[in-house]
């Protein structure tokens, strides 16, 4: 992934980056394997958020494809996939960029810290790789490709490191939402980035909530007697979590629970 970006997928997301240029491009066509790049800490920082909706799809892949794959997949990704969905968005001569001179429809479209460029293309690569791959074996199908009577269950084999791997992804949030405001010593930035830990914070409780109340009524429902799932929960948090990123900046806090409670509701 970093040898991808590196070498391409930079170029492609922001080569030539000028912000008084009114002109539209597909992607971006300088700054090669870095040439002329003066800001590496810009590039670094690009680079998580590359390397980020690589891993959003390895989680759907572990064990189940072969390394070639795993490679080849995340070379094309951050080499060429994710770049072109973050020129069109974050680079000023990208077509739905807010911070183009021309912005589409006069506001562009506001992407924050990533709930599209990273987590939807990240997710929709998913999607596609889960179902060239198929369920897993024994899930659905016996080994014989005969359909089962009922799915089969894959429980966690640990709940603790469950919570333990949501928490630690909560807390990198806040380095992945507030980083995005870029500085702290500007005009109101300080606002800015205590404004998207709060969203971040309310977003991902409301969503959380929601998605265990919802997950109760639900099992009550169909068994008549509800229960409290911790997983519901957990996933609940990341959702609200990825709801949340692409607007931390610029919505109040009680949008943020409304935004993370819908989250829920929809896991």
């Amino acid at each position: 992934a970093a040898l991808g970006f590196y070498s391409v997928g930079y170029a492609f997301a922001y080569g030539g980056m000028d912000f008084s240029d009114p002109q539209k491009t597909f992607i971006g066509t300088e700054n090669f394997f870095l040439m002329g790049v003066d800001n590496l800490m810009f590039w670094m920082f690009q680079f998580a958020f590359a390397a980020s909706s690589a891993t959003i799809v390895a989680g759907t892949l572990a064990e189940r494809c072969q390394m070639a794959a795993y490679l080849c997949y995340s070379l094309a990704l951050t080499g060429f996939v994710y770049p072109v969905v973050a020129h069109s968005i974050w680079s000023p001569q990208g077509f739905l960029s807010a911070k183009a001179v021309d912005p589409l429809w006069g506001v562009g479209v506001i992407d924050f810290a990533g709930s599209s460029v990273v987590h939807l293309t990240g997710g929709s690569t998913a999607l596609i790789a889960t179902y060239l791959l198929g369920p897993r074996r024994g899930r659905f199908y016996d080994h014989r490709g005969i359909p089962l009577a009922e799915p089969v269950e894959f429980p966690g084999h640990s709940a603790a490191l469950q919570m333990l791997g949501a928490f630690i992804l909560w807390f990198g949030w806040y380095g992945f939402n507030t980083g995005s405001a870029l500085s702290i010593t500007g005009p109101n930035r300080e606002f800015v980035v205590s404004l998207v830990a709060v969203n971040t914070t309310l977003a991902a409780a409301s969503a959380g909530v929601t998605a265990l109340i919802a997950n109760f009524y639900l099992v009550e429902r169909i068994t008549g007697e509800g229960s409290f799932t911790l997983s519901a929960t957990m996933n609940g948090c990341l959702g609200g979590l990825v709801s949340i990123t692409g607007s931390c900046g610029v919505v109040e806090p009680w949008a943020a629970v409304i935004i993370g409670s819908v989250s829920g509701l929809l896991y």
